[in-house]
């Protein structure tokens, strides 16, 4: 995984590595994009993520559909991460964070792998009941898979305002 805000045209707009992390680590969604499967325009999704704090991304979806049909006739895509926003009406402007990362895409991962995204996933977003939520997991886990986003490139920028 490479840090890398040299192909950021505004370059007073980058914003910095420790910020980026933090915006990766607390987001409530990013937006996964993909080549269409049939190869003919893009497909984009919002979804629920956790970050490892390392080098993946991890996602939950079911085990066939879209998105897993993308995956495998491109599996390279993109994941948009939004920090603060605030539209500023009378400045005709909004400010912004955000943290685009360049990932290879897999699926079809070892069942240890996927539970234990499925626990980052729970401790992210259901803390007070992380113990029923492995229950849960348990429960459905034939019919969820994951997908694990390893992260090539983060790029981060901001426009300040707020």
């Amino acid at each position: 995984m490479k840090f890398d805000n040299s192909t950021i045209r505004r370059q007073d707009r980058t914003l910095e590595q420790e910020r980026a992390f933090e915006i990766l680590k607390e987001g409530e969604f990013g937006i996964l994009s993909m080549r269409a499967e049939d190869g003919n325009g893009a497909y984009g999704i919002p979804l629920s993520y956790v970050w490892d704090r390392g080098n993946s991304i991890y996602i939950h979806c079911a085990p066939a559909g879209r998105k897993l049909k993308c995956i495998d006739a491109c599996p390279q895509v993109s994941f948009c991460v939004t920090g603060r926003t605030k539209v500023k009406p009378e400045q005709f402007t909004t400010a912004y964070e955000s943290v685009v990362l360049q990932c290879s895409a897999h699926h079809s991962l070892h069942e240890a792998e996927r539970m234990s995204a499925l626990s980052l996933l729970l401790s992210k977003y259901c803390p007070n009941d992380k113990m029923r939520g492995i229950d849960y997991a348990q429960k459905s886990f034939h019919r969820t898979e994951i997908i694990r986003l390893d992260i090539e490139t983060i790029s981060a920028k901001s426009k300040k305002a707020f």
